[in-house]
């Protein structure tokens, strides 16, 4: 192998997803990790600093003394707690579309981002966002396709189908956030991380843009942006995020 096997660290494998999409292990070995509380594995997670223990387990196993480690949105949290809590055994990362707010306290913008957008769907699901009163398993799947439109640069019917795919838990989402400890992003910001590369979409509503550039600058991170591009560039623009992460992997 030309490179270091890759562990997906995303809440519901969609970055091991979007490496079969675009064809990034037909020049890399791709290990998908589908985490505690996801469908293939049941139960609920331990909070995704916890959850790092999981990353290191199936290394200690296959005797991989490190990786490389692929992770988009939430997945991001559980890749940088093992970079932090398991030094030595993560090689290098790759951040896709990275909430940022909670490590660089940089407040949104995704309303001044979002003030551009005039479709209905659009424009209703930005109202949808900031709401959160969802108590079952059905509101939250409900709440989910409403806000899904503001999760792409565009709201044609590739994104539609997209939108359709997977299902939402309240009780996993919850444990996701589980017993972080306050300290958890400091922790992280002082810790001897190893190269990072930050991939993000200009028309991202869920991150923002400013708050990802303090972010990638908070952990020393490259940053590279993608065009016309919002949470999910495999759908969007899977030939940039293709030569984004490709450009990664040449570097280990």
């Amino acid at each position: 192998m030309r490179h270091s096997p890759r562990v997906d660290c995303t809440p519901d494998s969609v970055a091991g997803c979007a490496c079969s999409i675009v064809g990034i292990g037909e020049s890399a070995h791709v290990i998908v990790l589908h985490p505690r509380g996801t469908s293939r594995t049941g139960g609920l997670s331990r909070g995704w600093w916890t959850d790092a223990d999981d990353v290191v387990a199936p290394l200690d196993a296959l005797h991989v003394p490190s990786v490389s480690v692929l992770a988009h949105s939430a997945g991001t949290r559980l890749a940088l707690a093992t970079a932090t809590r398991h030094p030595g055994r993560v090689a290098s990362l790759a951040l896709i579309t990275p909430p940022a707010t909670w490590l660089c306290g940089s407040p949104s913008d995704a309303a001044a981002i979002g003030a551009a957008r005039t479709e209905p769907e659009v424009v209703s699901a930005l109202v949808a966002l900031g709401e959160d009163t969802a108590t079952t398993d059905a509101d939250v799947d409900e709440q989910f396709q409403r806000q899904a439109p503001a999760n792409y640069a565009k709201w044609t019917e590739r994104e539609r189908d997209h939108a359709r795919v997977g299902r939402v838990s309240l009780a996993a989402a919850s444990a996701w956030f589980h017993d972080i400890p306050a300290e958890a992003a400091e922790r992280i910001r002082s810790a001897p991380l190893p190269t990072m590369t930050v991939i993000a979409g200009d028309a991202d509503l869920l991150t923002g843009v400013q708050p990802v550039a303090d972010y990638a600058a908070a952990i020393g991170a490259e940053l590279v942006w993608l065009a016309a591009c919002g949470h999910y560039p495999w759908v969007e623009q899977p030939a940039a995020f293709r030569d984004a992460v490709t450009t990664w992997l040449g570097r280990d």
